[in-house]
């Protein structure tokens, strides 16, 4: 039985047919097509799961024993199930589970006790209708074995795999099982909540409830985890993935330790202080470090990762040098995702944190894995399933609390936390103002207003990789119109990127909402550019990137770049594009802003703590910090072999050919993430030492192996 947080059920009623019963009218003559109505109704199913003070599950309860909250609102129960009830076939259930092992966080002798047990565990927990799939992740994410009901097969895997390494081969899936091989090639996922992000999303193909089990140590959250964390919960629960972690190290808790140090071409906190942490203006525009309060409009102006009044991610209306986050940002209250959860070890909260968010339960604190992988498993149909629609449309990207309780004293009521609502890639796709800007896109007319874009590009796995579009808008180019007193405005925004021979191989769409109380207020928003970001993927090729976007009446800008990603095979060792970036934020700074990024499925840049925005523009300005992002993908790190990486920089002079700046090799051994085939590093640019002029910046990095990457190379002027 399939079940989603969210789906939509379409109603269907013959209208011909009832009218028919209802008056003296002649029946339609055959040749006539019947008049259809569909209705479409979206129910919001929350999967709960219910038991007495002695843990036992509780089976007999009805539709009017539980109550559900949205955002502390009651909502009314409209549809109601239990799947381990007779009306449900036993014979037709098949259950799904992940054994996933977090080999980065567990000594060599925690995996070994993991794994015995999950050696006995395997033995009678499996059958014709109970899957399972082993997970490994140690710096990087293997798909050991996809979903099979082989128990031998399982067992050899499970026993087999060796400790630290990583593989790009995942083994098939048992025919007419699903499969996770594409999990597995996913080079974002280079942190284990990243991982568990990308494989609860290559679940959300697979039907019913499925249970993850987390086998790790625990670690403790940043800034950067803890956004990460938002939007791994998210993610299992639109997957309709539950998480029921396991603290593998029994009664012995180890205190995490380590720290690095940057070098001088390397970001840290005395550069950021060039600059780099500007709050915008209390009065309007900027806002507050948030932007938008204290008289900053509902434009939702400055931040980079939140949205212009409901704008994509990454629409920024106040400015380059405002902070992440807005207060009309939909994604502001992603929190509530996040239980908070009192009296527990740093290393343990957030493995009680993603339990308690995706409705599963935590084992800690216990020597008998065994039988908590055997608790974890009888739980796999013991749950009730209500639906109930939400009392008002909800706002795209917007996040909603959940709440359950049952009319029965005692008991113990387990469910996810809440939901976010999800916008398309596409957003524009069959209306009216996709059709006019393919139109314009396809015009040979050029646009009337004036724009700027960088589309640096990021490798996802082999020959696929995620175009970052960033692009920089007059603000005063945009048309207002006063609508119930406030001055708004919409912006839609297309992007196609087309091959040679006229065919679409990617495409995006979107639309940007403004909206001022005053005049002044938008006085001051138009003194600055809007920044606006989105992301795409697409395959290794050569394409014309056309983007389109409208500005109020017949005001429309359009830009065509041609994008060329280099062929790459995840066995070389090479270089990312390059992204140039004005605003450079330490992640602790950001809050919720950096959750509307990873909400909405889009990978910031970060390295060594520090997100980078791409710039919309080459045009650097003294007086502002810059810097450059770019990827080192290094395999040999996947096969756990030791390699030492360095990184060139060099700076020169466009006009005259002169080299300005050579940082030699520098030791990237700080960016390195054990296992982790990728490299993400952030440099300072030195502009406080380059004359106004025009640069060209080439990267280059080398192994310890004498494997050299090809050249990379970003062209900006300096102001």
């Amino acid at each position: 039985m399939q079940m989603r947080p969210m789906i939509g059920i379409m109603l269907f009623l013959c209208a011909a047919g009832s009218m028919r019963s209802q008056d003296a009218s002649p029946p339609a003559s055959p040749a006539q097509p019947q008049t259809i109505i569909r209705a479409e109704k979206k129910l919001v199913l929350v999967d709960t799961v219910v038991t007495d003070k002695k843990g036992n599950y509780i089976h007999d309860l009805t539709q009017k024993d539980f109550r559900v909250w949205e955002d502390n609102k009651e909502q009314d129960i409209e549809t109601f199930s239990f799947e381990a009830g007779p009306s449900v076939p036993a014979n037709l259930q098949k259950h799904y589970l992940v054994l996933f092992f977090d080999n980065s966080s567990l000594q060599f002798t925690d995996q070994m006790q993991a794994r015995s047990a999950a050696l006995k565990f395997l033995d009678a927990n499996t059958g014709p209708n109970k899957l399972i799939a082993v997970v490994n992740f140690g710096g990087s994410l293997q798909i050991a074995q996809n979903f099979t009901s082989d128990a031998d097969r399982l067992k050899q895997v499970v026993s087999g795999v060796k400790f630290s390494a990583t593989s790009t081969n995942p083994e098939i899936a048992s025919l007419g099982a699903p499969s996770l091989g594409r999990a597995a090639a996913d080079f974002g996922a280079r942190d284990v909540l990243l991982a568990l992000r990308t494989l609860s999303k290559s679940l959300g193909t697979v039907p019913g409830r499925k249970t993850l089990v987390f086998l790790s140590a625990g670690f403790n959250l940043d800034s950067e985890l803890r956004s990460e964390l938002t939007a791994v919960i998210d993610v299992c629960n639109k997957a309709n993935v539950a998480v029921y972690p396991i603290d593998v190290r029994g009664l012995v808790a180890v205190a995490p330790g380590g720290s690095a140090s940057n070098g001088a071409f390397l970001l840290n906190a005395s550069y950021m202080q060039h600059g780099g942490t500007g709050t915008g203006s209390s009065s309007g525009g900027g806002g507050h470090t948030g932007g938008g309060s204290s008289g900053g409009g509902k434009s939702s102006v400055g931040g980079t990762g939140g949205r212009a009044g409901g704008g994509s991610t990454g629409t920024r209306a106040g400015g380059l040098n405002n902070p992440l986050g807005q207060t009309n940002n939909p994604f502001s209250q992603s929190r509530v995702l996040v239980p908070h959860i009192p009296d527990v070890t740093s290393q343990q909260a957030v493995l009680y944190e993603l339990a308690s968010g995706t409705g599963g339960f935590v084992i800690v604190n216990t020597n008998d894995l065994l039988g908590g992988l055997n608790r974890i498993a009888n739980e796999q149909d013991q749950y009730y399933v209500l639906g109930y629609s939400p009392s008002k449309e909800s706002e795209e990207g917007a996040c909603h609390e959940l709440k359950v309780k049952v009319n029965q004293s005692g008991a113990t009521v387990r469910a996810r936390s809440g939901y976010c609502t999800a916008k398309p890639l596409d957003l524009l796709a069959g209306t009216p103002a996709e059709k006019n800007l393919e139109n314009r896109a396809a015009a040979a007319a050029a646009g009337n207003v004036t724009a700027s874009m960088q589309t640096p590009y990021f490798y996802t796995s082999a020959n696929t990789a995620r175009v970052n579009v960033a692009m920089e808008i007059p603000s005063a180019s945009i048309t207002f119109k006063k609508e119930k007193g406030k001055l708004r405005s919409e912006m839609n925004v297309m992007g196609i990127a087309s091959q040679p021979d006229g065919s679409v191989a990617a495409k995006f769409s979107d639309v940007v909402k403004l909206e001022f109380d005053n005049k002044k207020e938008l006085e001051q928003f138009q003194e600055q550019l809007m920044h606006y970001e989105t992301q795409f993927d697409i395959a290794s090729g050569k394409y014309d990137l056309k983007v389109v976007f409208s500005a109020g009446g017949e005001s429309f800008g359009k830009l065509q770049v041609p994008l060329v990603v280099d062929p790459y095979d995840n066995k070389k060792f090479d270089l990312s594009a390059v992204a140039l970036s004005r605003d450079i934020r330490n992640v602790s700074q950001l809050d919720v802003g950096l959750d509307s990024v990873l909400l909405e499925d889009k990978t910031p840049l970060v390295a060594q703590g520090y997100r980078m925005t791409p710039s919309g523009s080459s045009v650097l300005k003294k007086t502002e910090p810059a810097a450059i992002y770019i990827e080192v993908y290094e395999p040999l790190l996947a096969e756990s072999k030791e390699a030492k990486v360095g990184l060139q920089m060099r700076l020169v002079d466009r006009k005259s050919g002169e080299q300005k700046l050579d940082t030699g090799f520098l030791n990237m051994a700080n960016y390195i993430r054990a296992g982790n085939p990728v490299i993400p590093v952030g440099l300072k640019v030195p502009l406080e030492t380059l004359a106004a002029g025009q640069y060209r910046a080439e990267l280059r990095a080398i192994d310890s192996a004498g494997n050299k990457s090809v050249i990379r190379a970003a062209d900006f002027e300096v102001q």
